[in-house]
């Protein structure tokens, strides 16, 4: 049984758009009112920092290369989101994003690792094999497998199959499971 001290030194990487905040399907977040939190989540990241040395953002935010929002439309919106989970005693450590579109295939965009490896490069002591990919699409998991990430799937669906080390329901379900000891990696 693992305790949940056993993160301490681990890096906690997290996709925006459905595990975060609720994801506009066939639509992108373009500005900061557009964006609404998942009931909880500022509160579990902030719970999360008490277990985890860093906690990352990396998303896929292809809006920008469609020309639907602008890098500035982008970071007030990661602007916003660090105020939400600064006001309740939370941290998030950094926030990387990938504008490209998926055409032009950019090693930053998820599956590539050019996300992951930027982090690194900000932070050199994060130790990939310490690291866990909360994500809920297959190019969350993949991008994890490359880099020898654990994998954490979050799915609304019953009927979907993913390959990851653990599956939740939701960030705050993996959270529960942290605390009761239910995610082993050792």
């Amino acid at each position: 049984m693992s305790t949940a001290s056993q993160y301490k030194d681990w890096t906690l990487f997290l996709d925006r758009d459905g595990v975060l905040n609720i994801k506009i399907e066939d639509g992108y977040v373009t500005k900061p009112d557009e964006f609404r939190w998942i009931e909880g989540v500022p509160e579990i990241i902030a719970s999360l920092n008490k277990l985890f040395k860093y906690i990352i953002i990396v998303t896929n935010q292809q809006g920008v290369g469609k020309g639907l929002m602008t890098m500035n439309d982008l970071d007030a919106i990661h602007d916003r989101l660090r105020k939400d989970v600064n006001r309740v005693g939370g941290q998030i450590h950094a926030i990387f994003s990938a504008p490209q579109l998926s055409a032009e295939n950019h090693p930053d965009r998820k599956p590539g690792t050019g996300m992951l490896l930027r982090a690194k490069k900000l932070f050199p002591d994060i130790d990939f094999s310490k690291s866990m990919m909360v994500g809920d699409s297959l190019s969350d998991m993949i991008m994890a497998d490359r880099i020898a990430m654990k994998r954490i799937y979050i799915s609304y669906s019953a009927e979907t199959e993913i390959p990851a080390d653990y599956t939740f329901n939701s960030l705050a379900h993996f959270y529960q499971s942290i605390l009761r000891g239910e995610v082993n990696f050792l």
